[in-house]
């Protein structure tokens, strides 16, 4: 018996571990990121291509800030659970496109994350001032869940705001009205 219990052991972590990881991130839906910026990704096609809306939170304009389209592409994933993909946006109050490129995780807790890098060209008046044209940054996006789901998921009332881990505070933080 003693030499059955290893086997045993090894077996059941075999089968048990990849169910455990087999959840697939998904790019459609709603998205929100540590600055507080929003969007909102459409379907996926047979191509890899989306649309969606880029509500930002920050602006180095004096403009109004405005909902802005976005147009993408993900890599066609078959069986991978982490696809990457890359998307543009052309600010609807400003000059300036953004252009981001990243993957779609699955965190140890299951929550889907888009880790991101981006670049911002803005417009410049000429060639001298081309040096200032271009900013670089990363972001990292967490899913948006309606109330509803959030309270399903934390059986029945949300996670408090003061959670001290982006974890503990997933749901909290990145729920909104339905």
């Amino acid at each position: 018996m003693v030499q059955v219990t290893p086997f045993l052991l090894i077996l059941s972590m075999v089968l048990v571990a990849p169910g455990h990881s087999a959840k697939k991130c998904v790019l459609t839906g709603r998205w929100m990121n540590e600055l507080g910026s929003n969007m909102t990704i459409l379907a996926v096609n047979g191509k890899g291509e989306f649309s969606g809306f880029y509500h930002t939170a920050v602006t180095a304009t004096m403009n109004e800030i405005q909902v802005s389209p976005l147009q993408g592409s993900q890599h066609r994933t078959n069986q991978k659970s982490h696809p990457t993909f890359g998307f543009t946006v052309n600010w609807s109050f400003s000059d300036s496109v953004t252009v981001f490129t990243g993957q779609c995780f699955v965190d140890d807790e299951g929550n889907e994350v888009l880790k991101t890098m981006w670049l911002l060209r803005s417009q410049v008046d000429g060639i001298k001032n081309d040096w200032k044209a271009t900013r670089v940054g990363t972001n990292v996006f967490i899913r948006l869940h309606s109330r509803q789901e959030c309270k399903w998921q934390q059986g029945g009332s949300q996670a408090s705001d003061t959670a001290g881990s982006a974890s503990r505070s997933f749901c909290s933080a990145a729920c909104y009205t339905q």
